[in-house]
Formats: structure tokens, sequence, C-alpha cells
């Protein structure tokens, strides 16, 4: 747990994208290994096939990709409530003459 709201840092982010790539360029090995050991299952050695033809661009996409930034709450302008427009701000005042409190 985070104390504050702050990002990791970028050799944290790197270090987990490095991670992810590894893990799977690992899965991909074990799939052309798994490709090559059912031949004989057509099948099944497409699949691995495939899927160890696909990895290495998710596996780039992934490495490449920074995790999503924080919604930070902006301060924004927020317009008047309706009801408030016409109120006269100066009645809401208070004047302060001399130490003594006078309701304008």
């Amino acid at each position: 747990m985070l104390i504050t709201q702050a990002e990791p840092s970028l050799v944290e982010q790197h270090a987990a994208r490095k991670k992810r790539y590894v893990l799977t360029m690992a899965v991909r090995g074990v799939s052309l290994v798994l490709a090559a050991v059912f031949y004989q299952t057509v099948w099944l050695m497409i699949i691995f096939a495939v899927l160890g033809t696909v990895l290495p661009w998710i596996a780039v996409v992934m490495a490449n990709d920074r995790p999503p930034k924080k919604k930070l709450d902006a301060h924004r302008y927020v317009a008047p409530r309706p009801d408030r427009i016409l109120e006269d701000p100066a009645a809401r005042r208070k004047v302060i003459d001399g130490g003594t409190v006078i309701d304008g």
C-alpha cells in the first residue's frame, strides 16, 4: 500500500514491464515446444503454433505500454446555483468598523 497518491517510479514501472515481457516470451517458448511435441495432432499443433506466433507481438505491445494515468480531481469552475445568482453579495458581508461588527 502506498502512503501517497504518487505513481510508481519509472524504474519500478520498467521492471514490471520487463517481468511481463519475459513471462510472455516464456509462454511463447513453451507453446512452440508443445507445437513440436504434438505434431501428429494437427489441430493442437496449429493452436500452439499460432499462439507461439502471436505472443511476441503481444509481449512487445505490453512491454511498451505504461500503466494508465490516475484521473485527478481537477479544480474546475463550478457555476453558482440558480437560487444564489440573484442574491446581492454585499448583503451577506459583515463590515468591521473600529472593532464593531455591523451587519450589512
